[in-house]
């Protein structure tokens, strides 16, 4: 039996797991992704949890043929690396991936992804229809896609394809993107962002509310609970779904997936107010070949499981590559 690994590199955790040759997790294992002091310490936990993940499923690293990664950004995939992670401190600015797994695992077969891209490409594999044309989106602390066209999933030159967060859904650009720019997707609807969005219609309104928009631990969480008990929280919630629509039309337009699986944590703990109203309304606003919108089945082990898919396809997700 071969063994297979995967890995999900996030900014606030790191998890691995070991698989056999279908795809069955073995054994996997969970730690924080440290905050320093250099992005050395990061490689070192992504190794200690493909060897707890190995020893706990009793495999030598050196069993394991092939190894996924999906993984934060961006990415430098020539030297297979995160360049200076945007959601870590600036003292981590360079983390090796490929090349310490490599050693690890004594084999060079080694696919390293965004975690968008890994979410497709798990998202594919895991598929009833396996089909050659679809997306995965992330509504989360920030928002990305994951895209495969004609069964290939695009990565770009640099590894960092997808990043339809900063497309702009607003020409006036009354929100400013935390990478600077105005109008973007991300800048609205993400987790981080949705607080302030909802603070500037507030201001702009100057209505009676339930929501502490003046509560220094005011959230995107606020916003949802108190959506259909709130008057001006379910206007923040129908303005998230207009950007939300805008986001996945030009995504159907650019890309002409069969499906979207739309995953993150905005959109895993809020599938009614965030997915349903996106797959209700994208048809009045796509052109052609309008999709079907529902909420990934694989919930938030998307990149993990993605990974692992990786490791098994070529990096593909397609199963009729699967390593025997």
């Amino acid at each position: 039996m071969g063994y297979y690994a995967g890995v999900d590199l996030g900014a606030t955790n790191v998890r691995a797991a070991v698989a056999d040759d279908e795809g069955t997790v073995i054994a996997a294992h969970e730690r924080p992704t440290p905050q320093g002091p250099t992005g050395i310490a990061v490689t070192e936990a992504v190794l200690d949890c493909l060897r707890s993940a190995c020893s706990s499923a009793s495999v030598d690293p050196s069993a394991v043929l092939t190894a996924g990664i999906g993984s934060i950004g961006p990415l430098d995939l020539a030297e297979g690396a995160v360049d200076n992670p945007a959601n870590l401190p600036d003292s981590i600015d360079r983390i090796p991936l490929t090349g310490p797994v490599e050693q690890l695992i004594h084999s060079d077969r080694v696919f390293l992804h965004n975690d968008t891209n890994a979410g497709v490409i798990g998202e594919r594999f895991h598929s009833d229809r396996n089909p050659d044309d679809m997306v995965y989106v992330t509504i989360s602390s920030g928002i990305g896609a994951g895209v495969t066209v004609d069964g290939e999933v695009l990565s770009g030159w640099d590894g960092n394809a997808g990043e339809v967060g900063h497309m702009i859904v607003d020409p006036q650009g009354r929100r400013t993107c935390g990478c600077g720019r105005d109008g973007h997707w991300e800048a609205y609807c993400s987790g981080n962002n949705i607080p302030e969005y909802a603070e500037m219609l507030y201001e702009d309104a100057d209505v009676d509310t339930a929501l502490p928009v003046e509560d220094p631990d005011f959230s995107a969480k606020d916003v949802f609970d108190y959506a259909g008990m709130d008057a001006f929280a379910d206007h923040v919630v129908e303005q998230l779904a207009h950007w939300n629509t805008l986001g996945v039309t030009n995504i159907a337009q650019a890309y002409a997936p069969i499906v979207v699986h739309v995953g993150g944590a905005v959109a895993l703990n809020n599938e009614e107010l965030v997915v349903d109203p996106i797959a209700e309304r994208v048809d009045e606003y796509v052109f052609n070949n309008v999709p079907e919108v529902q909420l990934t089945s694989l919930g938030d082990e998307v990149v993990l499981k993605g990974a692992i898919a990786s490791a098994l396809t070529d990096g593909t997700g397609d199963r009729t590559r699967m390593r025997r």
